[in-house]
């Protein structure tokens, strides 16, 4: 009988305390690392954001939302839409119904809160799927899912023509994963991108990048609601170990998750990404960072 790291070995999961040499994987464009600012809520923030990244000359190439699909207005949703594909960025929009939201009052305490952003029923399951129809209806190209029973049914419904081929689904931090079974397993059921936990070591999200071939989305920052800590420094050897990578920048701006970030909070997304830029050039000036446009990109149609 093998042992449990020679079966884990044997299925493309080794021991994170293994040497682990540079990833060779890239994305379809051959690049290494992709920018991607959260907490981008509304038409007015997306602006802001854009603004400044033209005032730092920055490339970024995904602005997520992360209140919820629902608490936007159509016309919003066009307008962001609009100017992603001015700018040929992705938007990624999220899912509204979740525990969080709903009548759940044990969502609502310390352990309840387990429950994340998880949905509770059949109706939140039907309402989610609405949620996701009526973004791609608008353009939307990227959703963040929170729940992985609702990963699955949109990857089916993807391969069998009810979502557009072209639509990524990424999965949420809040999902709570982070190790390279689980991570394995949202590939498989339909994520194009996969944001671990925020706190893993480099040794953890090698082994997780080995393990799968979708992009990983890595915190480069964080609010003081989960962490608060700021690895701009680790940066380089992240990409090296992980790549391809999105490194999440900005997150250190908001006060939590689905903070309404302000166009000058916006602004202050968009240096935060140039400091990390800088470190990056400053001690890995040739990894490759995705050009502007490239064609895999969920850009709203």
């Amino acid at each position: 009988m093998m042992n449990t790291e020679g079966f884990l070995k044997k299925i493309g999961m080794r021991n994170h305390h293994e040497n682990f040499s540079e990833s060779a994987k890239r994305f379809p464009d051959g690049s290494q690392y992709r920018f991607e600012v959260p907490g981008i809520q509304n038409p007015g923030a997306m602006e802001g954001l854009l603004d400044a990244l033209d005032e730092y000359e920055l490339s970024v190439h995904r602005v997520t939302q992360t209140k919820g699909i629902m608490l936007l207005t159509d016309p919003e949703i066009l307008e962001m839409a609009s100017m992603a594909k001015d700018a040929q960025v992705e938007l990624f929009l999220s899912v509204g119904p979740r525990a969080t939201y709903d009548t759940s009052a044990s969502a609502k305490t310390k352990e309840g809160a387990r429950i994340g952003y998880r949905l509770r029923g059949y109706d939140n399951l039907n309402y989610a799927i609405e949620d996701v129809r009526r973004a791609v209806d608008l353009g939307v190209m990227g959703i963040v899912v929170y729940d992985e029973g609702l990963l699955w049914v949109l990857g089916k419904m993807r391969e069998e023509g009810e979502i557009p081929h072209d639509v990524h689904f990424k999965v949420s931090a809040h999902c709570g994963h982070g190790n390279p079974a689980s991570a394995r397993l949202m590939e498989v059921i339909g994520a194009d991108s996969f944001n671990p936990v925020r706190d893993l070591q480099i040794p953890m999200l090698a082994s997780i990048r080995e393990s799968i071939d979708i992009s990983l989305d890595i915190h480069m920052e964080n609010p003081k609601s989960s962490g608060g800590f700021i690895r701009h420094y680790e940066a380089p050897e992240i990409i090296r170990k992980a790549c391809p990578v999105y490194l999440k920048t900005g997150g250190a701006v908001a006060a939590h998750h689905g903070y309404d970030t302000t166009r000058k909070e916006a602004k202050e997304r968009a240096r935060q990404v140039l400091l990390v830029q800088s470190m990056i050039n400053r001690f890995y000036p040739e990894a490759v960072m995705s050009k502007k446009g490239a064609s895999d990109l969920a850009i709203p149609k």
